[in-house]
């Protein structure tokens, strides 16, 4: 299916509430955790961007079926950078690039403010997330945070402790571009193996995939963790095996950050 998709900041006040209402609908957010209409409003009127995807409709109307928000912050070391908090994407839409075409409409809004850096945090083991950001968009990854949110109470994430990747996208870098006009190639992962590099943490087999007990050493100029492919779908089977998984590769990550390493893609390979 092809579907038209206009990007645009969102404006008036039913789009605000309809931002609201979508909240709701992707995340399956308690009234308390929506960002509010007049909040998004006062962030998109003061050099915020709230950006939205919309559906045309007959008789020029138009239905939104995404968004993003974020605002202007500052790095630990001082430097200007927009901080993206949120996108989501209506479940009917998704898998369709529109995501992606937010994220690039919101890249373009920040170099025209003229900064070259956005921030954002995400869940290591959502794979299509990581999808997006590494391998389409470009962001690398060095740091590691525990329990950002504390106990959450969404439908995603009720249950398991809120441990989240922040990634740097450099929009205004040759890496990035290079993302952008995917031309940057992607080895499989036997070639990867037949360089001598390694997966760390090879899943045990099974109906669901399992973290194996012992890993690799970390070591050489580049190496590959294993994450589960569809981690929402174990976290409905077997939440005590969705927390293994959060345990088992926030030791990897940390360590390998420890060791000076960059997330720089996902393999996805094999249904895995």
């Amino acid at each position: 299916m092809v579907i038209e998709i206009n990007i645009h900041p969102i404006q008036t006040h039913d789009e605000y509430r309809a931002a609201e209402r979508l909240q709701r609908a992707v995340w399956n957010f308690e009234d308390i955790d929506i960002v509010p209409d007049h909040l998004l409003l006062t962030v998109s009127k003061n050099g915020g961007a709230v950006l939205g995807a919309f559906e045309p409709l007959p008789e020029g109307r138009e239905r939104l079926v995404g968004f993003t928000f974020g605002f202007a912050g500052l790095s630990p070391d001082g430097r200007m950078k927009h901080c993206s908090h949120m996108a989501g994407v209506a479940s009917e839409y998704q898998g369709q690039n529109v995501g992606y075409c937010l994220k690039l409409a919101q890249r373009e809004y920040v170099l025209s403010q003229g900064m070259d850096l956005i921030t954002w945090t995400f869940d290591p083991l959502e794979s299509r997330n990581a999808r997006l950001n590494f391998h389409k968009l470009g962001v690398t990854c060095r740091t590691y945070l525990r329990n950002l949110y504390g106990s959450m109470r969404d439908g995603l994430n009720v249950g398991l402790l809120s441990d989240r990747l922040q990634v740097d996208w450099h929009i205004a870098s040759d890496h990035v571009a290079r993302r952008l006009r995917d031309d940057w190639g992607t080895p499989s992962l036997s070639a990867l193996q037949a360089e001598g590099i390694h997966v760390l943490n090879c899943s045990l087999p099974g109906d669901l995939p399992r973290p194996p007990q012992t890993i690799l050493p970390i070591k050489g100029d580049r190496l590959l963790i294993q994450i589960p492919a569809r981690f929402q779908a174990i976290k409905l089977a077997d939440m005590g095996l969705a927390r293994a998984w959060r345990e088992h590769t926030r030791v990897l990550f940390e360590a390998a950050f420890a060791e000076g390493y960059t997330v720089i893609d996902l393999l996805f390979e094999g249904g895995q």
